[in-house]
């Protein structure tokens, strides 16, 4: 499966976020900018940390936000918030983060193939401090592009 469309609406560089939560917020609020969930996902999102704890942190720097497809699911999509200064989310080796992804994917069959594909994106452990480093919206979209 290919991943999801990134829009330059479902792209944040260098966001501020007081903690973990915000930005879960942030990676949700891009979601819905680019028409794929409504506001209702971060809090889903959220949801999913508090009672799971922060499997979502998957390597060093790096979230992979998402909750089950759902009502609040319109359609496939991606986000990626770059933080200024990163957040911990708990996890005992990946805190801390400096690249949230969001991820919404409108079918449970569809969804473990979205993860797997970013999985492959992040094999490369360049791609993490790249998009951390990224200055732009196109850069991080570049980024993502060399690397499906």
């Amino acid at each position: 499966m290919s991943l999801p469309p990134l829009p330059a609406e479902a792209v944040v560089v260098g966001a501020t976020a007081t903690d973990w939560r915000d930005a879960v917020r942030l990676a949700g609020a891009a979601l819905v900018r680019s028409g794929a969930a409504r506001e209702g996902y971060s809090d889903e999102m959220i949801r999913m940390i508090d009672e799971h704890g922060p499997y979502v942190v998957i390597a060093p720097g790096l979230a992979l936000a998402h909750a089950r497809p759902g009502p609040d699911v319109l359609a496939d999509g991606l986000a990626i918030v770059t933080l200024a200064t990163p957040v911990e989310f708990g996890h005992p080796h990946n805190d801390p983060v400096r690249v949230v992804l969001g991820l919404a994917i409108k079918s449970a069959d569809r969804h473990l193939a979205a993860v797997a594909g970013l999985a492959n994106v992040f094999n490369d452990s360049t791609a993490i401090q790249e998009l951390a480093e990224a200055t732009s919206i196109e850069a991080v979209q570049a980024i993502m592009e060399e690397n499906r």
